[in-house]
């Protein structure tokens, strides 16, 4: 096992750490800040990581003196962010012991990660979970912050509950193996932190970037280190998104959030891919409300598509069929919405987002439409 980084997330009684290292995951159990002896260990997974990282972390646990150590793999993909599954997840956890001492580890990407908090919130009334998040776009994103949720007839995260992790591990190792799509899904993540407001990690990214997408591990241990104490920092500002800021991790979500609702989560456009072309419609968005340089959303677009991922909605393949009115119903939907009013994270220039209620739906609909054109 290699630490390359420690980081501290600061939030009274509900404080954890995350750990970013090499070889970390068989040593999962060493990592939660308390014995395992005589505990029911929980372990939830999904059907494409199960074997190797699943059963690694399974076999881990076993050595730790626990009373019990149980595993199940979900199927992959965001349909498992369903009702259906948490129902099914609680029900195995009561069908085998789960009690206040228990603890669930979530082993697989952000739906696991999301599905596991929110069942772990629930099961007698809130047990301990660790994140152990095996995609890029968990380590830097959704396993850090303690935001919880499935999704719903009516949109993507609309149930869920804040609800923090005892502990996360990010394993780089296990980053090796993730195809290049979802690897760069991840990325789009990563450059979001120096997009809302760090612009010195922004031009970092300008320079060393390809390292980061070519896995580089000195280069990639940084960038995901930065990243999860970017979100950490502001976390710990705002837990519970009541005062704005937290809401700027939302940069580029409320476009991405209804591209991905207009595709119906078929594949064509993974979440990373979604909120980057999101983060380049609130640049231009933000430039035709006269916030922002062209320069500036000249230089967002190089950053994202040098990296290989899309930057319009035309990129879109199979192109959407839904037109811009679709898209902005569903954008309607966003939670970020106050009394029926869309709120957007706009930009003042590189690292300057802040929270705006005052936009006009002309520009929203003339940003889109451009966006679609491919011209």
């Amino acid at each position: 096992m290699s630490i390359l980084q420690e980081l501290d997330v600061s939030l009274a009684e509900r404080s954890y750490k995350i750990t970013v290292g090499q070889k970390v995951l068989d040593c999962v159990g060493e990592s939660f800040p308390g014995a395992m002896k005589d505990k029911s260990l929980f372990v939830l997974t999904d059907e494409n990581v199960s074997a190797p990282h699943g059963m690694t972390v399974y076999e881990g646990l076993k050595s730790c003196g626990a009373r019990s150590v149980q595993m199940l793999a979900l199927p992959a993909g965001e349909t498992t962010k369903s009702m259906d599954m948490l129902g099914r997840v609680l029900s195995w956890m009561l069908d085998h012991e789960v009690d206040r001492q228990s603890v669930l580890f979530a082993v697989g990407g952000g739906v696991i990660g999301d599905l596991a908090g929110l069942a772990a919130s629930l099961a007698m009334r809130g047990i301990h979970f660790v994140q152990v998040p095996t995609t890029l776009l968990a380590q830097v994103d959704s396993s850090v912050g303690g935001k919880t949720a499935i999704n719903m007839p009516q949109g993507k995260n609309m149930a869920g509950s804040f609800y923090q992790p005892a502990a996360v591990i990010c394993d780089i190792d296990v980053l090796e193996s993730l195809p290049r799509r979802e690897f760069l899904s991840g990325y789009a993540e990563i450059v979001k932190y120096g997009l809302i407001n760090d612009p010195e990690f922004f031009i970092w990214l300008e320079k060393d970037g390809g390292a980061v997408c070519d896995r580089k591990p000195k280069a990639l241990s940084h960038a995901i280190a930065t990243a999860c104490r970017k979100k950490a920092e502001i976390v710990e500002e705002d837990e519970r998104e009541e005062q704005s800021v937290r809401a700027l991790l939302n940069f580029g979500h409320t476009f991405g959030h209804a591209l991905e609702a207009v595709t119906d989560y078929d594949g064509r456009l993974l979440h990373g891919e979604a909120v980057s072309i999101g983060m380049v419609l609130a640049f231009q968005l933000s430039h035709r409300m006269g916030l922002c340089s062209e320069k500036d959303v000249d230089r967002v677009i190089q950053a994202l598509s040098k990296a290989g991922l899309p930057t319009a909605v035309h990129k879109i393949f199979p192109p959407l069929s839904a037109d811009v009115k679709e898209i902005i119903r569903y954008m309607k939907h966003d939670k970020k919405a106050v009394d029926g009013k869309m709120v957007f994270i706009l930009a003042r220039g590189i690292g300057k987002t802040f929270v705006c209620d005052d936009v006009e739906m002309d520009d929203v609909e003339a940003v889109l439409a451009h966006s679609m054109k491919g011209v």
